[in-house]
C-alpha cells in the first residue's frame, strides 16, 4: 500500500521536471503542457470523493488492484505516447487509476491493523513514505530525463506496478464497509464537468483570449454545472458526494479555502518555475530538480512538527503562520531574473517550503475539527479534493498569465505576476484563518489524532486515521 501511495504522489511532482523535454519532443506549447499536468490532477480531483465509496461497496482490495492496473496501463501509454493529445489522454487514465488507488491504500491499512497502536504506527509509516515522494519527484525525474529522456519517468512505473500487483494480490485481504453510502453518479459527473470547464476556460483564455467563443462557452458550462451540482447534492442529502450541510460552518469553509489556495498558488507557481529554471536559466533537468529540493525538503521535514504544534495550540496560528511564511517566499521570487544565482532563489524556496510544512497538517485538522466526528473521514476527503482542484485551476491560471517561455520578457513579467498574485492570495487566506478558525482544536478532534495526522507531509495526502471505517474508505 505504501508503494502504491508513493507512486500516486510521485506522479504529481515528477512530471514538472520533464515538461520542457515533452514540449520539445512533441511540439507542445504551454497550453499543451498545462493539460499534461492537469489531465492527471483533474481525474484525481473529480473521482477522489467517490473512489472510497466504491471501495466500501465492492471491496477495497478489489478496487486497489483495479487502480494499480489502470495506473500501470496509463503509465505505459504515457511512455509510448506519439503526440501530446495521446499523452494528455494517458495522463487522465493515470489519474483515474490514482483516484481508485489512493483512498483504498489507507482503508486497507486501517483494516489490516485492528489494534490502535499498531494502526497508528502503520499510518505513520504510510504518511512518511508518501511525504518522501515530494522531494524524490524532482530528483528522480531530473536524473531520468537527463539519462534516458522524458519517457522514462512514466515507463519506470510499469515494473513497479507489476510487482505491486503480484505482491498485493498475494497478501492483501479483502475488506468491505457495511452500510456504505450509495454512489452519487450525478454528483461525480457534474463535479467533473465543473472542474473540466473551469480549467479549459483558463487554459484556452491564455491561448486565444478571454473573449473567445470557446472561453465564453466553457464559462457558461461551468456556471450551469455548479448550479446543477448544488441542486443535485441538496436533494441527495447524506448520500451526496459533497454533502452541502457540511458547508456554512466558518471553520470548515475557511480550512478548505486555505487548502485550495495552498495548491492553487504552489502548483501554479511550480509549473512556471520549472519552465523558468530550464528554458530561461538553461539548467539541465537534474540541475532544476536539485534546485527545488530546498522547497520540498522543508515540507517533508516540518510537517510532523506542524502536526504536533497544531494538536497543542489549535489550527488558527499554524494555518495563518504557514500561509504568511509561504507568501514571503513566493514574493521573493519576484526578484528572480534570467541571470540570478541560486542564492536569490534559495531563501524563497526555504520560506515557501517551511510555510507549507506548517500549513498542510493544520488545514486538515481544522477541517476535521469543524464537523461531527462521524463525518471526519469525509471532511478530510473534501479537504484533499479542495487541494487537488485548487492545484488544477492554479496550473491553468499560471500558464495563461505567463505565456510562452520563448517570449522571454513577457514570460518573466508573467512569472513575477504569478508569484506575487499567489503570495497575495496566501495573505488573504491567512486573514480569513485568523478571523474564523478556532484558537484550539475541539477536544474530540484532539482525542482522535494519530501519528499519521502529524506526519502529514504532502499537499496531496490524507493522513488522518479515521475511527469510522465508512469514512475511512471515503477519504
Amino acid at each position: 500500500m505504501c508503494v502504491g501511495y508513493f507512486l500516486v504522489l510521485l506522479d504529481v511532482t515528477i512530471v514538472n521536471v520533464a515538461l520542457p523535454g515533452i514540449g520539445s519532443a512533441l511540439g507542445a506549447g504551454v497550453s499543451g503542457l498545462q493539460w499534461v499536468v492537469d489531465g492527471y490532477a483533474l481525474a484525481l480531483a473529480s473521482l477522489m470523493l467517490t473512489a472510497g465509496t466504491v471501495g466500501d461497496l465492492y471491496g477495497h482490495r478489489r478496487i486497489v488492484l483495479a487502480g494499480l492496473v489502470v495506473f500501470g496501463v496509463g503509465s505505459l501509454a504515457c511512455g509510448l505516447a506519439p503526440a501530446v493529445a495521446v499523452l494528455v489522454a494517458a495522463r487522465v487514465v493515470q489519474g483515474v487509476g490514482a483516484a481508485l488507488l489512493l483512498p483504498g491504500t489507507l482503508a486497507i491499512i486501517t483494516h489490516a491493523f485492528p489494534d490502535e497502536a499498531g494502526r497508528a504506527r502503520a499510518i505513520g509509516v504510510w504518511a512518511g513514505i508518501g511525504s518522501l515522494a515530494l522531494p524524490a519527484g524532482p530528483l528522480l525525474g531530473g536524473a531520468l530525463v537527463d539519462g534516458f529522456g522524458w519517457r522514462a519517468i512514466f515507463l519506470l512505473n510499469v515494473p513497479i506496478v507489476l510487482l505491486s500487483l503480484v505482491w498485493a494480490g498475494a497478501i492483501v485481504p479483502e475488506s468491505r464497509t457495511p452500510h456504505a453510502r450509495r454512489l452519487d453518479l450525478p454528483g461525480v459527473l457534474l463535479g467533473g464537468v465543473l472542474l473540466l470547464a473551469t480549467t479549459y476556460a483558463f487554459i484556452e483564455g491564455g491561448r486565444s483570449g478571454a473573449a473567445s467563443k470557446a472561453v465564453v462557452v466553457a464559462a457558461v458550462v461551468a456556471v450551469v454545472s455548479l448550479l446543477a451540482l448544488i441542486a443535485v447534492e441538496r436533494r441527495r442529502g447524506d448520500d451526496a458526494m459533497l454533502p452541502l450541510r457540511l458547508f456554512g460552518r466558518a471553520g470548515f469553509d475557511v480550512a478548505n479555502t486555505a487548502a485550495g489556495t495552498m495548491n492553487l498558488g504552489t502548483l501554479g507557481t511550480l509549473f512556471v518555475l520549472m519552465l523558468f529554471l530550464q528554458l530561461i536559466q538553461h539548467r539541465e533537468p537534474l540541475g532544476a530538480g536539485l534546485a527545488i529540493v530546498a522547497l520540498f525538503a522543508p515540507l517533508a521535514v516540518i510537517a510532523p512538527f506542524g502536526g504536533r504544534l497544531t494538536s497543542r495550540i489549535g489550527a488558527r496560528l499554524p494555518t495563518a503562520a504557514g500561509l504568511l511564511v509561504a507568501a514571503a517566499g513566493l514574493a521573493l521570487l519576484t526578484l528572480a531574473t534570467p541571470s540570478s544565482g541560486y542564492g536569490t532563489l534559495l531563501l524563497a524556496f526555504l520560506l515557501w517550503g517551511i510555510g507549507l510544512g506548517l500549513l498542510t497538517p493544520a488545514a486538515v485538522a481544522a477541517a476535521i475539527a469543524a464537523v461531527p466526528h462521524d463525518r471526519a473521514g469525509l471532511a478530510s476527503a473534501i479537504n484533499n479534493t479542495a487541494r487537488q482542484a485548487g492545484g488544477a485551476i492554479g496550473i491553468a491560471v499560471a500558464g495563461a498569465i505567463a505565456g510562452q517561455p520563448g517570449n522571454g520578457p513577457h514570460f518573466m513579467r508573467g512569472f513575477h505576476v504569478v508569484a506575487l498574485g499567489s503570495a497575495l492570495f496566501y495573505v488573504a487566506a491567512a486573514v480569513l484563518a485568523l478571523a474564523f478558525l478556532p484558537g484550539a482544536l475541539l477536544r474530540r478532534a484532539g482525542r482522535h489524532r494519530s501519528p499519521g495526522g502529524e506526519r502529514e507531509g504532502s499537499a496531496d495526502t490524507e493522513p488522518e486515521r479515521q475511527d469510522s471505517p465508512r469514512d475511512t474508505g471515503s477519504g
